[in-house]
């Protein structure tokens, strides 16, 4: 929209139908807001008691911050002072899309009250009151005239201000990720609402334009924006209340971040389609586990810490060496069944390692049970420990580790990526016979990504190990409702955005936690799994957090029209 029609509609906005519309949507935003705080049903049986007047339950509470974060957006698009930076690129599409994921999840919270009890007369007039009036700003807000535009050029902020917006964003961050994670398993309704409201949160930021707006200011202050998260991260597990219950989610979703990243390297930036990846995960997993000391270990050794991790690291290379050597001068599909069949053979030959089948390494499919819990300089991850003032369980303390392992390989990662050979795989990646002819041995490019990854994969193998105390070849399939599995670690990689750091973690968060709270849907799980990504290809094809280079590919309007330059014409003629 050009600016002249910008200006014009934003004259309409301050008076007539717009108007009345914006202040429609305030009054049913106060209204949903109000009704939050009455009962919805009658009973206790539902989870999460939604009887109570004048103190909403969790459920409720969703609906009551949808309410408000909306009436904020349509007090924007009225040009309220000190609401304007909610919508730098216009107000109409972020307040719909806000006001139709509060509709949503409410609507979905009375559905869920009337389907779990059996009959429409277990909702009290509380819950229809706070449909009817959610349903008001859904219908109001599509209504609203298009204000689409460019933002304009952001007024400088002091230093100051800057880092109190990034440690706000990132409390709310941390409450958000804190609030999905906790959600008992008992109630899955919570969660499922939890994952409409985000979801459409999420979409209305990027549509308003803060999304842009508050990643500039990110970029602006690296070291404070850096020095945030690893706050944030390491705070976790400090603010759990529930002890070690939901940090070993937390903990499983680090290791299967960890492997993704590693992943990344050989799809994400060398293009290699890699098939049976989870294989060099249960590497270093069972090298960890035989050097472990465990009972049950062929070998009858102990490393400390550093050791079982470099050897954990040394396993995954090695193999990742010897099955890139002969099969990397493959391309395409053919690579990918190679690495498919190296997964398979992996999991049937620790299955058959028993000692019967052939030598007795793994113990076969009983693989490798009570391995002992680590210990760094004294400090046993199997003990709680007080830190602060908060007792620590075991789960929280391989937490931090994980944390520290993270670190690790996001520094790897994002020198390889900015290093000479990081280059060398983005160009074989984009065209493997053009950069053969500049000058780059695209083997040897490709086995040392092959050999990196493996070797991350690896060193979360380690860990991984010492969080279960047990390793058996079932945890390293191709594909299963339970992840990490290599179709899981893929997916993860191009749903986050191949190429990236946040794309595969963010992946990697939503794909582990999701089926982790979802159990109840049971073999449902793959069948809406498969569904999401048929959308997400569909809609959002470069990922959910893209690199510019992938942002243009799948998006240039103009890459199939003839150009129409003067010189073009002269051609032509």
């Amino acid at each position: 929209m050009s600016d002249t029609t910008y200006e014009a509609a934003a004259e309409t906005t301050s008076s007539g139908k717009p108007t009345a519309l914006l202040y429609t949507i305030i009054g049913g935003s106060i209204a949903t807001a109000i009704s939050s705080f009455l009962a919805w049903t009658w009973t206790t049986e539902f989870p999460g008691d939604l009887t109570i007047y004048g103190y909403p339950a969790p459920l409720q509470i969703l609906t009551l911050v949808g309410a408000i974060v909306t009436a904020a957006f349509a007090l924007s698009a009225l040009g309220i002072k000190g609401f304007g930076w909610l919508t730098p690129t216009g107000a109409r599409q972020a307040t719909w899309l806000m006001a139709l994921g509060t509709l949503a999840t409410t609507l979905y919270t009375a559905i869920a009250i009337v389907v779990e009890l059996g009959a429409l007369v277990d909702l009290e007039p509380g819950a229809g009151i706070a449909v009817i009036a959610a349903a008001i700003p859904a219908i109001a807000a599509y209504q609203l005239p298009d204000d689409a535009h460019k933002a304009a050029p952001a007024k400088k902020l002091p230093s100051w201000a800057e880092i109190l917006i990034i440690t706000g964003v990132f409390a709310v961050g941390l409450y958000v990720v804190t609030f999905g994670i906790d959600t008992d398993d008992k109630e899955p309704q919570l969660f499922i609402a939890y994952l409409i409201l985000v979801t459409f949160s999420t979409l209305a930021l990027f549509k308003s334009g803060l999304a842009d707006r508050l990643s500039a200011i990110t970029a602006n202050n690296r070291q404070v924006t850096v020095t945030a998260t690893l706050a944030a991260a390491i705070a976790f597990p400090f603010i759990q209340q529930s002890g070690d219950t939901y940090t070993l989610i937390a903990v499983n979703i680090l290791i299967f971040a960890t492997v993704a990243l590693g992943l990344n390297i050989v799809v994400g930036l060398a293009g290699l389609l890699d098939l049976g990846y989870v294989a060099f995960l249960g590497v270093g997993a069972y090298t960890a586990a035989l050097v472990s000391g465990a009972a049950s270990s062929a070998f009858g050794v102990q490393f400390p810490f550093w050791a079982s991790v470099l050897a954990g690291m040394a396993a995954s290379l090695v193999f990742g060496v010897v099955i890139g050597a002969p099969t990397l001068r493959l391309r395409g599909d053919y690579l990918a069944i190679v690495t498919l069949g190296f997964g398979e053979i992996f999991r049937i030959a620790m299955g058959n390692l028993d000692g019967t089948s052939g030598p007795k390494i793994t113990n076969g499919p009983n693989g490798i049970p009570n391995i002992p819990q680590l210990e760094f300089f004294g400090y046993n991850f199997g003990e709680p420990h007080t830190i602060l003032g908060v007792t620590l369980g075991a789960y929280a303390n391989y937490y931090l580790l994980m944390i520290l392992v993270m670190a690790v390989v996001i520094v790897v990662f994002s020198r390889a990526q900015n290093s000479r050979i990081g280059r060398a795989w983005v160009a074989i990646r984009e065209d493997e016979t053009a950069a053969t002819a500049m000058g780059i041995n695209g083997f040897r490019v490709k086995l040392i990504a092959f050999a990196l990854g493996a070797a991350l994969a690896g060193l979360a193998g380690t860990v991984q190990a010492h969080v279960n105390t047990t390793v058996v070849p079932e945890n390293y399939v191709f594909a299963g409702p339970v992840p990490p599995n290599s179709a899981f670690l893929l997916a993860a990689v191009i749903l986050g955005g191949m190429g990236t750091i946040r794309g595969p973690i963010l992946g990697s968060a939503l794909l582990f936690l999701i089926p982790a709270k979802l159990q109840f849907l049971q073999d449902y799980q793959l069948l809406g799994f498969g569904l999401a990504l048929i959308l997400l290809m569909r809609f959002r094809p470069e990922g959910l957090i893209a690199n510019k280079r992938a942002k243009l590919e799948y998006h240039d309007d103009t890459a199939d029209q003839a150009p129409t330059g003067p010189a073009t014409a002269k051609a032509g003629a």
